[in-house]
């Protein structure tokens, strides 16, 4: 109990010394707990959907898929025929047919896409009474006929839609415009889509080309009938050849493409929590270094009266404990904080999530607390250690560690082995012919190398902190020299104030490396490869409809348009090995559009009869060359024997290890039904006109908002705008990291100062005024905030570099390092640590001059 009682006294005494640990501890639980509850909470409002939306059974077409866009525009199909079979089974009521499409464009009177722009689709959908299990009608009524429509009630708040607006509808069989009869109102979260109703006969003959043909049956369980009772009736009513779900399985499958996504976020959000919860260990570990520092007095009275080594080592971990029992507790609220406030972020970007489905597990909590705990007992666990070495004769001398000044031989010599270990793996990193055994050398490089840098940290401070002090504190005369004193009177305690901040900017200048670096590998494979002057694609991957493409050929200006198409097929090679491939069928300008190398035969003629082109990959692993004849079983259609007229080097970025053939090659084995809608479209200029059909173009495609024309400039743009908002994201990501590494500086220097308190007093008595003792802590920190700049970006540009050359086994083979961002890194370091000064340096500025030489 007494070494209970003591803990608390002394957690208590250092409260404000605590705060900033405490700080680190709940921003780092936060980020866990927040990721944990906005996850959740995307589950629940998914569930709920699923669970108001889903039928007891639904018939969907043999290897229909619900998470992708049709190539042919056209979704697959069941005869109406097939509704009555469904109604006539065993147990079977409320049976609807279900006509739905996601290869729609909704635009409204001003030609503006009323569609989601982050990522979720715009339905189209037949209404049926099956609809108000999820909705109501808000205003207005359902669809009558062929001109109204009903809009869901948040893309018409969003938009400004009323009823009696009209909405004009793209899909693969032509454009046709509604009024708006209604609005729907959902019963639970719609989480972004935009939903468009319409009357059946309507929904069938638009959307699917013909009356008399439904996406899907539903049906309902009698009273008394389980759903899987349900389902093996209609299997018995309806034969093979079809797709039956129940509403669980039906659930299930939702999740299952759902979870990629979330997996993805959560983890990656996790990581990103993880290297908070690193830096702060280093923030952790150098406060209760310093707290046993200046309490080694204290100690050995401790010690002197009775107290066992046990017993101090356990009253350190008992603050330790209580330290993150608080840190964490708040974490866990600040991270239902936190997820309300990514929930509203999602929805400034087009998902909603509403409050109203916030889930709080009763795990979340748990591994917050546990986490946050654990971490900070662990990193109390070597000051602690120390603490309980203190001899009763501390009492007797000055309080101070100042065998800590010196960083030991055997740690240098463990922190450069691993230091040189690190670099050899980067290096075999760099130099692996394969990607798998390249990525593994990559990982063992960057955890070998982060780990000597941490290690090697107080070895690497005297050096560099001397070299900083030549360049940047000589200048500011004898402050700017104690200032460097200062920073290399204890080089453990500023290694490891620096290794927090090294991770950060370590991580940032990696990723800028690899990000700059692809950016220039494409750009330099557009300049060489890319021959046409314009690409025409849809932003959300939808299949360009015929009546756009028929505008965009009519266009002025234009020499040619070339059509590409992607088609899923199975190869088969002359040895019977089969493989599942994608196909790209291409009108033959596609040569001169997409300038592609071979390794034997002419691309020129694979877009010959019965022809194709291989990659060389493909060739290497299948033993095939020119002239052999492969079989070619088209989805949908009958296989067919193409001859390989060309075999493509594999070392480009632009379609690499893409097989091509020619269009009509492609459509005389698909039903005309089948045959896909262009992906995209490369156009050329006429010599000299290259101004006026870039206008021309984009005049004819003005009518369809969803499509968007690029020349060769606009198409870098973008591909740099991409990867700069990706780097944005996670730069903010990473932010959470360098804030806790800057509170390891400000409660480094608020913990030296106290340490130093004799000294300081004395330093004003002989002459030293507030505004140098200011300026001594400001260069002070700023020349640290350096020193762990210095480190993290030239290990975070190791790291980049080495990435880069396993992405050039990919085809990114540029490396482009990124100097206007590193340096700008650079000097806000130094602005870092300035503002991590204002506290330390203030107090220290008000310091009593008497009471400071007084004290102990």
């Amino acid at each position: 109990m007494s070494v209970l009682k003591t803990s608390l006294r002394n957690f208590l005494a250092h409260k404000g010394r605590m705060a900033l640990s405490a700080v680190a501890v709940l921003l780092s639980v936060a980020f866990v707990s927040g990721t944990l509850v906005f996850t959740d909470t995307m589950n629940t409002t998914f569930d709920k959907l699923f669970a108001t939306t889903a039928s007891d059974v639904t018939v969907s077409p043999e290897g229909a898929s619900d998470d992708e866009t049709p190539q042919t525009g056209r979704p697959e199909t069941l005869p109406a025929a097939l509704l009555d079979k469904v109604a006539k089974a065993e147990g079977a009521r409320n049976v609807q047919g279900a006509v739905a499409s996601l290869s729609v464009t909704v635009v409204d009177a001003k030609n503006k896409n009323v569609g989601p722009t982050g990522g979720a689709p715009t339905i189209a959908v037949n209404w049926s009474p099956n609809e108000l299990r999820s909705v109501e009608i808000a205003s207005g009524h359902e669809p009558r006929g062929p001109t109204d429509v009903v809009v869901d009630a948040a893309t018409a708040e969003k938009h400004g839609l009323k009823l009696g607006d009209a909405l004009r509808t793209i899909s693969v069989t032509g454009d046709f415009t509604a009024k708006i009869s209604g609005i729907a109102e959902f019963k639970v979260t719609n989480p972004g889509a935009t939903l468009v109703y319409f009357e059946t006969a309507t929904a069938q003959r638009e959307l699917l080309g013909k009356e008399g043909l439904f996406t899907q049956i539903t049906a309902d369980a009698a009273p008394g009938v389980s759903d899987e009772a349900l389902k093996a009736d209609i299997a018995a009513a309806v034969g093979g050849g079809y797709k039956l779900q129940t509403a669980a399985e039906a659930a299930d499958a939702g999740r299952e493409e759902l979870a990629g996504f979330l997996d993805v976020m959560k983890y990656a959000m996790l990581g990103f929590a993880g290297i908070a919860f690193l830096v702060g260990i280093f923030l952790i570990v150098n406060t209760f270094s310093m707290l046993v520092a200046q309490r080694t007095r204290e100690i050995g009275l401790m010690r002197a009266i009775g107290s066992s080594r046990r017993q101090v080592n356990r009253s350190v971990l008992i603050e330790a404990l209580l330290l993150g029992l608080v840190g964490s507790a708040a974490g866990v609220a600040a991270g239902v904080g936190l997820a309300v406030g990514l929930m509203k972020l999602m929805s400034a970007v087009g998902m909603e999530l509403s409050t109203g489905d916030l889930t709080v597990k009763w795990t979340t909590p748990v591994v917050g607390v546990v986490l946050g705990v654990v971490v900070t007992v662990l990193a109390a666990y070597v000051p602690a250690r120390r603490a309980g070495k203190i001899s009763p004769m501390a009492a007797l001398r000055d309080a101070g560690t100042p065998a800590d000044g010196r960083a030991g031989r055997v740690r240098g010599g463990i922190g450069l082995a691993l230091t040189a270990a690190g670099a050899a793996a980067l290096v075999a990193a760099a130099r692996a012919e394969e990607a798998a055994p390249g990525s593994a050398w990559l990982g063992l490089g960057v955890v070998l190398s982060l780990l000597g840098f941490v290690v090697v940290g107080p070895l690497l401070a005297g050096v560099v902190v001397r070299a900083l002090g030549v360049v940047v504190l000589r200048v500011f005369g004898p402050v700017g020299r104690m200032a460097e004193r200062n920073a290399l009177r204890n080089p453990r305690r500023t290694g490891a104030t620096g290794a927090a901040l090294m991770i950060g900017l370590a991580l940032v200048a990696c990723l800028s490396v690899v990000g700059s670096s692809m950016v220039a590998s494409a750009t330099e494979e557009l300049d060489r490869s890319v021959g046409a002057d314009f690409i025409v694609q849809s932003g959300t991957g939808q299949p360009i409809v015929p009546q756009a493409q028929a505008a965009l050929e009519k266009a002025p200006g234009i020499d040619h348009v070339t059509e590409y198409k992607w088609l899923d097929v199975t190869v088969t090679d002359p040895r019977g090995k089969k493989a599942e491939q994608g196909l790209a069928a291409a009108d033959p300008t596609y040569a001169q559009d997409l300038r592609r190398e071979t390794t034997a035969g002419r691309l020129a003629d694979a877009y010959g009869p019965d022809a194709m082109s291989v990659g060389s990959d493909y060739a290497t692993a299948h033993g095939v060359k020119v002239g052999d004849v492969l079989t070619v079983a088209f989805k949908g259609g009958k296989p067919a024997k193409l001859k390989v007229a060309a075999i493509t080097s594999d070392q480009a970025n632009v379609d690499k290890g893409a097989m091509y053939t020619n269009v009509t090659t492609a459509a005389r084995y698909l039903p005309a039904d089948r045959v896909p809608h262009s992906l995209l479209l490369l156009a050329s200029a006429k010599d000299g006109q290259e101004t006026q059909a870039y206008q021309a173009l984009k005049d004819a495609l003005a009518p369809y908002p969803q499509y968007k024309v690029s020349n060769q400039a606009d198409y870098k743009e973008q591909l740099q705008d991409q990867v700069g908002q990706l780097l944005n994201i996670v730069y903010g990501l990473l932010a959470l990291a360098i804030v806790v590494a800057v509170l390891g500086v400000v409660n480094t220097l608020a913990l030296s100062v106290v340490e130093r308190t004799r000294e300081i007093g004395l330093m004003r008595a002989i002459g030293l005024s507030r505004r140098q003792l200011r300026r001594m802590i400001r260069l002070e920190s700023v020349v640290i905030a350096l020193f762990g700049a210095l480190l993290g970006l030239g290990l975070g540009m190791g790291w980049g570099t080495a990435a880069q050359k396993l992405l050039a086994l990919e085809g990114l083979g540029t490396l482009d390092i990124p100097w206007p961002t590193i340096l700008t890194v650079f000097v806000a370091s130094a602005f870092v640590g300035l503002f991590a000064a204002l506290v330390p340096a203030f107090r220290a500025g008000r310091m009593n001059v008497l009471n400071a030489i007084a004290s102990e």
